[in-house]
């Protein structure tokens, strides 16, 4: 009974293991940062708190087991281990208090001591991380001898304990980064392990007194175990060391695979958590497998580790020549399960099984290792839980070393191809080792395979930068080559496209490539697989996110840039005659390297003595600058990609508007392609949660401009705004972008200051409750398009007042400008504003020829679409003479609930809807026989045009 309660106490520990891991990394993320170095630190402070663990308890082990057989007693190793879990669990609990502590503490070091703000943050770290992680290291060595009742059995008993610890940590990986962390928060969820490790804890004391009831048979059973392996203990005394060498390599080998994986797993299915939680459940899963074979194993034959080893060498050398046609088969994947919102569970499932079949066994190979080292070293030395704490230690401290060198400092010189290849060494030499030691007389034989390796890895042909960033993962619907194999695909996908720059930096995978759009030349930069900016289709979404904020802040002098990109945006601050600093925080190597490529579009701004790129964490440089800035610019990366959530925290926002200047803006880029409502909507309300003062702007298409003032005035008077804008350097820069006017800029805004107001009681993404990566995974996988709230006020509200900065001039505008506009807002892609204006239009002029002209130049916006685009500018026009619009259907409810739908998709603020329509949809229904349906319909359209509800799309 004791065994198999620990045993499934022991897949509990594993599973609560890796959630903890999973939370402690963001956590400390709030520390240190999402940078490199700071992920570097933090799973080094984890493997080397857990190698220290291996190491100290096995030690324990084998005095507490001597200790007890000198004083003829059963060990209290349960009991010990016991503790060891109740103390984690207390640990867990007490954590947030903890961390708290810990932040407050940071700021004892100054502000302007960079290095040494950072080195003592690890410190801190490393005193909030270094006790639960050596705690622990105490499961193997424990447990091993614990449960082990003769040597015979001990190796089988070893692999089912690092078995199930192995695949609890599978499920951990899986429900931490797949559902417990959104659903409970960082906090909630380590409250929720504590009490699965107390509770572990708890029963291994009880099992300790079980064993205790049973104490003579048990004491008899250790006894003869002590006997027999002090009796081989002195048959055949020897050094651990070598064997010690050989697990080292193997963690090494296998985390630098393991990091590879990481990488090649984003450019293949995109950079999202749910990647890399999918990737870490993989290989803990196949290690499970590894070891649960051992366990199942009658006998072992002395060549079997010897054999393993080699396989996994030959393996590993085939799987270098299918990397470069993962994303490719990632693809096919996907195309498989196109863009249904249902289908997310099962994509991940089938593309996780997909994983399983091809590394299934070389990763279970490599998880085979420890228990067979265990079991050739066993019958050799007296101490189980002295072995099992040796072997684990080196082979964690290995994983520390890949994990550094393969997922950092390597990545520094080296691509991605080349640290596969020095694993692929590692494992080579690791296999020429055991070789020599289990099969002392084929030394020869072994050296020379290893160095065979070796050569051929050298040897072995770079992979194609192009096939790998592809960025194939973004198509969600099969294309004509989806079917006709790696090749054919990518040939189609990079017709035309030239590599200028390829770099694997440690943060990630970054290329230049540069493809001929619509009769030129527009180069891009390509961070992981996906485009975060091109020269032709981004221009003047770049460029406005620098102008804009600077046309509406009081002194837009000094600037703060989060996110480099191709420049532009920093290139537009460096052309204005105030700007005198424009520091920017980039997080890649491989982007600022990449810089002056881009140099013709952004004017030459990384070589502007005016302009400061440093290769710096944004939350921790804001968060610690002296300065003060009238703009800081946020333009990151899509918030699915895993880290970047940080940026839009509420916490984050708070420390920007800190570091704001009295009248200063805080700008934050955010798309709505590929995302939808409740992620737009956890966004926006996040914002207003920070700024009172928000103003809502487009850049175009479906991207938006978030402005939060640091102001109780919000805008600057608008006079003040236009006599900018009228500045030769304004006006250059807006026609660089494409508003050749100060109407056609006008146009950009969409909420002016004041609508967008916070939202009691709704949800906001937090440091210590992140929920945005997850929704906005979700979206992106689906690959929709999200709608900013309406916030028009409820239907019984008076009509709208307009309060936009083109407001005043609206109602005025003469039938050459209104075409201007309309022409402007229908170039940039803005389709349901686009559609507004032209019924304003209407409205205004109603027998103008002009307007005909302007529809044909307009009607490719709506495609196979612009007929019934003609119905509904029509019904849109009937707004503004206060008429209801006219369905196809007799049901006065769903007409209502369609009026409401209709009024607030296309409503604009400069050019508001009157609310009679409205009004009179809804007095119909009234009049009908369905009072309570058309009451529920009169509730919801109120929550819609108030911002409660996502519109409804018919």
């Amino acid at each position: 009974m004791v065994r198999p309660i620990s045993l499934w106490l022991t897949l509990l520990t594993g599973f609560s293991g890796l959630v903890y891991e999973v939370a402690w990394q963001k956590y400390l993320a709030t520390l240190l940062g999402s940078h490199s170095e700071a992920t570097a630190a933090v799973l080094a402070i984890f493997l080397g708190g857990m190698a220290l663990g291996y190491e100290l308890f096995g030690r324990v082990t084998q005095r507490l087991s001597a200790r007890a057989s000198g004083a003829g007693e059963v060990p209290a190793l349960l009991r010990t281990y016991g503790a060891v879990e109740v103390s984690i669990g207390i640990w867990a609990l007490l954590f947030p208090w903890l961390f708290s502590a810990a932040q407050r503490v940071s700021f004892l070091v100054p502000p302007g001591h960079e290095a040494l703000s950072f080195a003592f943050d690890v410190l801190l770290c490393a005193v909030l991380l270094g006790p639960p992680t050596v705690l622990m290291g105490g499961t193997i060595p424990l447990l091993t001898q614990a449960l082990s009742r003769t040597v015979a059995e001990a190796t089988r008993v070893h692999a089912w304990i690092y078995a199930t610890n192995t695949a609890g940590a599978f499920a951990g990986a899986l429900a931490g980064g797949f559902a417990l962390v959104p659903w409970l928060g960082l906090d909630g969820v380590l409250r929720a392990m504590g009490v699965v490790n107390l509770t572990a804890g708890a029963t291994f004391i009880v099992l300790d007194r079980v064993r205790k009831a049973r104490a003579q048979r048990a004491h008899a059973s250790q006894e003869n175990l002590a006997s027999a392996v002090t009796t081989l203990a002195s048959r055949a005394p020897q050094s651990l060391g070598v064997y010690a060498g050989i697990a080292f390599l193997g963690g090494f080998a296998m985390m630098a695979l393991q990091t590879v994986a990481n990488r090649i797993g984003a450019l293949s299915l995109g950079s999202s958590h749910f990647t890399f939680a999918m990737i870490a459940a993989l290989f803990v899963l196949c290690i499970a497998l590894g070891s649960f074979t051992v366990a199942a194993l009658p006998r072992i034959p002395r060549a079997l580790i010897v054999a393993s080893q080699w396989a996994l060498v030959a393996l590993v050398a085939a799987l270098y020549f299918a990397v470069p046609r993962a994303p490719y088969a990632a693809h096919v994947v996907r195309a498989m399960f196109r863009d249904v919102p249902q289908a997310f569970g099962p994509y991940y499932a089938a593309t996780f099984l997909c994983m399983l079949a091809v590394l299934a066994i070389p990763i279970a190979l490599s998880g085979a290792l420890l228990p067979l080292l265990f079991h050739h070293l066993r019958d050799r030395y007296g101490e189980l839980g002295q072995i099992a704490g040796r072997l684990y230690s080196a082979n964690t401290l290995g994983s520390l070393a890949g994990a550094l060198l393969g997922g950092y400092v390597l990545l520094f010189w080296l691509d991605l191809g080349d640290v596969y290849r020095v694993a692929l060494a590692a494992l080579a030499l690791s296999a020429a080792l055991l070789t020599a030691n289990v099969l002392g007389a084929r030394r020869g034989l072994a050296g020379g395979a290893c160095a065979a390796v070796i050569i051929a890895a050298l040897l072995l042909p770079s992979w194609d930068p192009l096939h790998l960033t592809s960025g194939a993962f973004r198509q969600r619907q099969p294309a004509l080559e989806t079917f006709a194999g790696s090749e054919e695909f990518y040939a189609a996908e990079s017709r035309g496209t030239k590599l200028l720059f390829h770099r694997d930096d440690p943060v990630s995978t970054i290329t230049v490539i540069e493809a001929p759009y619509q009769g030129r030349l527009s180069r891009s930069i390509v961070n992981n697989g996906k485009s975060d900016g091109n020269t032709a289709v981004d221009y003047a979404t770049m460029g406005l996110l620098a102008l804009v904020p600077a046309l509406v802040s009081d002194d837009p002098s000094n600037v703060f840039l989060i996110g480099w990109g191709t420049g532009v945006s920093a290139g537009e601050f460096t052309r204005l005659e105030s700007t005198r600093l424009v520091r920017a925080a980039e997080i890649s190597p491989g982007v600022i390297e990449a810089a002056p490529l881009f140099d013709p579009w952004n004017l030459g701004a990384h070589a502007d003595p005016r302009v400061i790129l440093e290769r710096r964490d944004a939350y921790r440089a804001l968060l610690r600058s002296r300065e003060h800035y009238g703009v800081i610019l946020s333009e990151p990366s899509n918030p699915w990609v895993a880290g970047v959530e940080m940026l839009f925290s509420r916490e984050f926002l708070a420390a920007a508007r800190a570091r704001l200047t009295p009248g200063g803006v805080y700008a934050q880029w955010m798309h709505g392609y590929e995302s939808d409502d409740a992620t737009l909507a956890v966004v926006m309300r996040t914002y207003a949660d920070v700024f009172e003062h928000v103003a809502v702007w487009t850049t175009g298409g479906n991207e938006v401009l978030l402005l939060g003032f640091n102001s109780p005035a919000a805008y600057p008077p608008l006079a003040a705004i236009k006599e900018r804008y009228a500045r030769r350097d304004f006006r250059a820069g807006f026609a660089r972008c494409g508003a050749r006017t100060w109407e056609e800029l006008a146009t950009h805004e969409l909420m002016p200051a004041g609508v967008l107001v916070r939202e009691p009681g709704g949800r906001i993404h937090t440091l210590r409750h992140p929920i945005l990566s997850h929704l906005a995974a979700r979206a992106f996988f689906s690959g929709g398009e999200a709608h900013r709230p309406a916030l028009v006020g409820a239907i019984d509200a008076p009509d709208p007042v307009p309060r936009g900065l083109l407001a005043p001039e609206a109602g005025v505008l003469d039938e050459t400008k209104l075409s201007a506009i309309t022409r402007h807002v229908c170039a940039t892609g803005r389709k349901a504003e686009c559609a507004t204006w032209l019924a304003y239009w209407s409205h205004r002029f109603p027998d103008s020829s002009l307007r005909e002209g302007t529809w044909r130049e307009t009607r490719a916006l709506f495609g196979a679409n612009a007929e019934s685009a003609r119905s509904l500018i029509a019904r849109l026009a009937g707004f503004y003479r206060g008429e209801t619009p006219a369905f196809a259907t007799p049901d006065r409810v769903q007409a209502a609930r369609m009026t409401a739908a209709l009024y607030a998709t296309h409503f604009v603020h400069a050019i508001p809807f009157p609310r009679a329509g409205l009004r009179r949809a809804f007095s119909r229904c009234e009049q009908g026989v369905t009072a309570l349906a058309c009451l529920d319909a009169h509730r919801a359209a109120n929550q819609l045009l108030t911002g409660m509800a996502p519109a409804p799309r018919f």
